[in-house]
C-alpha cells in the first residue's frame, strides 16, 4: 500500500469538507478491495509480487509511450492501459497485504518507492512527447507535475515521521493516475498537455496544503502545551 493510502492517527485535527467526502470514498474503496482480497489472500501471491508487477506493467507502458510516432492511437493507448493495469496493481498489493496479513515494513517500503518509480516513468515518456512535439510549455508543466508529485507523497512522511497528518489535498496517487491517464486516452487528438496542466497544478496545490495544515497543527500543539 502507498504512503498516501496508510490511514493516519492524528484523526483528531479538523480538516475541510472536500478533504471529508475524499476521506469516505478513499475509505469505501479500500474496504471493497478488502473484500474482493480475500479469495486472493488464501493463494501464495505476495503483495511484493503484485507490486513488482504493478511497476513493471508501469514502465512497460511508459516505453510503449516513447513509441508514439510510429502509431499514436495504438502506442497511447496501449500504453496507457499497461499504465492502467500496473496502477491497479499497485492499489490491489495494499488490499492483500491487509486481507491476508502477509505485510511487511520493507514491503511498504518497496511500495512506495515503486509508486514514484512507475508514475515518474510515465511522466517522462510523456514529456518526451511534448519535447518532440515542441511544446515546450507542456515540457515545463510535466517536470513541475514530477517535481509536485514526488512532494506530495515527500510532506505526507515527512510529517507522519514527526507524528502529524498530512494526508490532505486531492493530489494524492489515485487522482493522478486519473489524469494521466485521461490524458493518454485524449493524446491522439491532441489534449494530453490538458490533463498535465492541471496534474501540476493539483500536485502544488496540495503541495501547499499540506504545509499549511502541518503548521496548523503544529500550532495547536503549542497552543495546548502553553
Amino acid at each position: 500500500m502507498s504512503d498516501e493510502e496508510r490511514p493516519s492517527s492524528k484523526d483528531e485535527v479538523s480538516v475541510s469538507q472536500l478533504d471529508r467526502v475524499k476521506q469516505e470514498y478513499t475509505d469505501a474503496a479500500r474496504q471493497i478491495l478488502a473484500r474482493s482480497m480475500r479469495g486472493v489472500a488464501k493463494t501464495k501471491l505476495t503483495p511484493d509480487m503484485l507490486t513488482l508487477a504493478g511497476v513493471s506493467l508501469c514502465l512497460a507502458g511508459a516505453v510503449v509511450v516513447g513509441f508514439e510516432e510510429r502509431n499514436e492511437k495504438l502506442f497511447f493507448w496501449l500504453g496507457g492501459s499497461l499504465f492502467v493495469i500496473g496502477s491497479i496493481a499497485d492499489i490491489l498489493d495494499g488490499a492483500l497485504a491487509r486481507a491476508a496479513s502477509k505485510g511487511t515494513v520493507f514491503g511498504a517500503f518497496l511500495d512506495s518507492t515503486f509508486d514514484r518509480l512507475g508514475e515518474a516513468a510515465m511522466l517522462a515518456a510523456i514529456g518526451l512527447v511534448f519535447m518532440r512535439d515542441g511544446n515546450e510549455v507542456a515540457l515545463v508543466a510535466t517536470f513541475a507535475a514530477v517535481i509536485g508529485s514526488f512532494l506530495v507523497s515527500y510532506t505526507r512522511a515527512k510529517a507522519e515521521a514527526l507524528g502529524l497528518r498530512a494526508d490532505i489535498g486531492f493530489g494524492s496517487r489515485v487522482e493522478r493516475v486519473v489524469l494521466i491517464s485521461v490524458g493518454l486516452g485524449l493524446a491522439p487528438w491532441g489534449l494530453l498537455q490538458w490533463p498535465i496542466y492541471i496534474l501540476a497544478a493539483m500536485a502544488w496545490v496540495t503541495v501547499v496544503q499540506r504545509m499549511l495544515f502541518v503548521r496548523k497543527q503544529l500550532r495547536e500543539l503549542a497552543e495546548q502545551t502553553a
